[in-house]
């Protein structure tokens, strides 16, 4: 088969694996266990399909700090990330983490747009976290088209991230986005590893927003990391927060929690980062312990709950 066809029949399968959701899921690789672990786009690895993310270690005690890391380790989560601007996060998990540091995958991001700033932040970020390497460093929260810019260019957060990799202080690159534009444009201008990126009924059926990132991130064969899963919708004005953790309103819910994380999760994403609050990430691991992809009548019901909710983000 030309190389031609071949490209042509690959990419038609991945349009087609996204178009006909509920995918069979039969393009990612799954393994079964006390949490299915599902392989990381090209990488090689197989993380959980809950990561742990450090903003439910934050402005935790030391104890239990400890005791949140060592119970999700029980239950089956090899996932952990984290990023300086979660608060404490990392003096929290850095130690909390050290005893079982060999046995997890441990990814990390920064804001940082130049190759300085970029490099500084990363060796706190390592010395904060007790380790000497990141499995994967992410470029966090990028938005705009002068973030991607700056990134891209001379000096820019790239040469650090391309340096790190090459003098084993990280081993894996990815970025996170909280855009289309911004994610498309990433994707398209280096082999990034993998893509953080909101998975979410509202913001996917109301909001336009992750079909076309997804494809264009499977076409690549990156590892698709989920947020949002567990998000409802912005705050309404004048609400009272319940979760001071979560910026938006969560599917605090265990019905509803359970139809959100299970519409992200029969995409073809490798993991679902929860909400950093500690009652949902534990209601989290308790749903994700029983996952089932959902049937055709189930997301045909939460596209009409998506449609009609207000999505956190839009394309």
């Amino acid at each position: 088969m030309n190389i031609e066809r071949r490209t042509f029949l690959e990419q038609a399968f991945v349009g087609a694996m996204l178009g006909c959701f509920p995918a069979t899921l039969g393009a990612i690789e799954r393994a079964p266990g006390p949490l299915e672990r599902r392989a990381l786009g090209r990488t090689g690895e197989r993380l959980s399909i809950i990561g742990f993310g450090g903003i439910v270690v934050m402005d935790a005690t030391t104890a239990e700090a400890a005791d949140r890391v060592a119970h999700a380790i029980d239950r089956g989560v090899n996932y952990f990330d984290v990023a300086p601007s979660y608060g404490n996060a990392e003096t929290m998990l850095g130690p909390a983490l050290a005893p079982h540091r060999k046995g997890v995958f441990l990814a990390c991001k920064t804001q940082e747009r130049t190759r300085e700033g970029a490099a500084r932040e990363l060796d706190g970020s390592l010395a904060r976290m007790r380790t000497d390497h990141f499995d994967l460093y992410q470029l966090h929260a990028v938005t705009t088209k002068d973030d991607v810019a700056t990134i891209l260019g001379p000096g820019g957060a790239l040469e650090a991230f391309v340096a790190a990799r090459t003098a084993g202080k990280v081993r894996f690159l990815g970025f996170s986005a909280h855009s289309v534009d911004a994610a498309l444009a990433l994707i398209g201008a280096f082999p990034f590893d993998t893509i953080l990126f909101p998975v979410n009924f509202a913001t996917w059926h109301a909001g336009h927003f992750g079909p076309q990132v997804l494809e264009a991130a499977a076409r690549k064969q990156m590892g698709i990391l989920a947020l949002k899963a567990m998000a409802r919708r912005p705050w309404p004005a004048g609400a009272t927060k319940t979760h001071e953790k979560c910026w938006y309103e969560p599917l605090a819910d265990e019905a509803a929690a359970a139809e959100g994380l299970r519409f992200t999760l029969s995409h073809p994403v490798t993991a679902a980062i929860p909400p950093g609050d500690e009652r949902l990430f534990a209601m989290a691991l308790d749903l994700a312990a029983k996952f089932q992809p959902l049937s055709a009548e189930e997301a045909e019901a939460i596209k009409k709950k998506g449609l009609s909710t207000a999505p956190i983000f839009e394309a």
